[in-house]
């Protein structure tokens, strides 16, 4: 093949066959949301719908224009910015088969850090009716025991102060708000993408209290007009390679300077609750319901703990992928047990949903060889996931008096890898907000067994539960007496 084409608008045509690009004219993409946090995710999720619909002729009035909120992301602003908001998803099958599509539904992007007041300027244009956010789940400054939001938090400081020049995600939507409440342009709906529970209410709840603490007749009319809607979302989406770059460039012709690789599956199912209209998201596969919360309970309890349930058992075992997780059958079947015994059991009815058949599923999606989604990226910020997607379970269970041997087990393996090193003596390198107080408690383990699990802000009150500190203590021993791999085999054994 010819050297690879570098991507953008000028030469997207003289890109192979192979690559699907957008089928619509870029030229007349009008903007209509404003994205914080431009990862990823939210280019392999939400701006692929977006494309997808652009590609039936409508929605150009939607266009994206994508926010870099943190310092280090000016590396994806000046890359999109330079391929004219191009860039190339890459689906990958477990079968091998890649399929290269350049998606067009960003139009710019801008650098908060750099020029705030060209995005204020954005965010207050009357034609943005959507500001949008992948911002991570720890970044909504939200109590784990008290629910409440973080108003000390040290990085809100600075936007707290009287006429701050907007830092974080809360000053930039709170400020844009307020300046488009003082011009009498309506507000945008605010629409969390982020992979936690409500998100949309969790938005609502700590985006007014911080308005509240600057403007409380602000915070009043934002609680009042502006709409939250709650969304599930769902597509692995691992971090990009330069081997993905790579294999790109070699065996498509197209010189990406960030695509983006992913799993074929993708779902998003999105609260019908806007202020001021939104894309007919419901013509590109998204499902618009009334309630949210059956399929993000599914989502988070499911998927999202069965990764946890796999990430630091296998790393301890010595793998580094979810995929080889998931295909050693050992693993597999604890994982079926998982969602089988303790976490299904504590979920609604899920309209349209076999449960079962969805666990499975699950299997096969984390065993796609192709997608090599690394144990790493799992275990990282665990103070943030497993109080939102295990805890919950283990405390449902609890009050019902069902088993909670497998999820104590998933406990005791993240509180075995957070010591820091694996079995084979080898440092871990702990990827956590909290890596000093967590590592901290793990160190105390010898000592003091439950000094992990004591830490209430992470566990609640399951450190005074006999019913789960009995399985935790027999599973933490067992993984420093015996190892990941056999700990497990007997878990799996005695459970069947």
């Amino acid at each position: 093949m010819s050297a690879a084409v570098p991507l953008s608008d000028a030469t997207s045509d003289r890109l192979a066959d192979s690559v699907a690009r957008p089928a619509y004219d870029r030229s007349r993409v009008t903007p209509g949301i404003v994205h914080l946090g431009v990862g990823g995710f939210h280019r392999a999720h939400q701006a692929m719908y977006l494309d997808r619909l652009m590609s039936q002729g409508v929605a150009l009035d939607w266009g994206i224009v994508g926010v870099g909120v943190l310092p280090q992301d000016d590396r994806i602003v000046q890359i999109l910015n330079r391929q004219d908001g191009l860039y190339t998803l890459v689906e990958k099958h477990p079968d091998g088969e890649l399929v290269p599509r350049v998606i067009g539904s960003i139009q710019r992007m801008l650098h908060a850090p750099a020029d705030p007041e060209a995005v204020l300027a954005a965010m207050t244009d009357p034609a943005i009716r959507i500001v949008s956010l992948t911002i991570t789940e720890g970044s909504y400054l939200v109590d784990q025991v008290t629910g409440e939001f973080e108003a000390d938090h040290p990085s809100l400081q600075g936007d707290l102060r009287p006429d701050a020049i907007p830092a974080t995600a809360f000053g930039f939507v709170v400020e844009a708000l307020r300046r488009r409440r003082a011009a009498g342009t309506p507000p945008f709906t605010v629409m969390s993408c982020d992979n936690l529970p409500g998100n949309g209410d969790v938005a609502r709840a700590t985006m007014t209290a911080f308005a509240r603490l600057k403007d409380a007749e602000l915070a009043d009319w934002m609680d009042a007009q502006v709409a939250f809607p709650n969304s599930m979302v769902d597509r692995i989406t691992p971090v990009t390679t330069p081997q993905d770059i790579e294999q790109l460039a070699d065996g498509f012709g197209v010189a990406d300077g960030w695509p983006v690789v992913c799993e074929p599956f993708t779902q998003w199912v999105l609260q019908d609750r806007f202020v001021d209209g939104r894309p007919p998201w419901q013509d590109a596969g998204v499902q618009l319901v009334d309630d949210v919360v059956p399929y993000e309970l599914m989502k988070l309890r499911l998927l999202n703990a069965s990764h946890q349930a796999l990430c630091y058992l296998g790393y301890l075992a010595g793998y580094r992928y979810a995929h080889e997780v998931a295909q050693d059958p050992l693993f597999a079947e604890f994982l079926l047990g998982y969602m089988g015994s303790e976490g299904r059991p504590t979920l609604p009815d899920v309209p349209g949903v076999d449960l079962a058949a969805y666990s499975r599923q699950l299997i096969e999606r984390f065993a796609n060889p192709q997608v090599r989604d690394t144990l790493a990226r799992l275990c990282a910020e665990s103070s943030d996931r497993i109080p939102k997607w295990l805890v919950p379970v283990i405390q449902a269970d609890l009050a019902a008096g069902r088993p909670v041997e497998r999820s104590a087990l998933v406990v005791a393996s993240w509180a075995r890898y957070a010591e820091g090193v694996d079995e084979q003596g080898q440092p871990i390198d702990i990827v956590d907000h909290r890596k000093e107080a967590v590592m901290a408690a793990a160190q105390r383990q010898a000592e003091e067994p439950l000094a992990f699990l004591a830490d209430r802000t992470l566990f609640g009150d399951l450190a005074q539960q006999p019913a789960f500190t009995t399985p935790y203590l027999q599973a933490l021993k067992s993984l420093h007496d015996k190892g990941s791999r056999a700990t497990l085999a007997e878990w799996v054994t005695r459970l069947r």
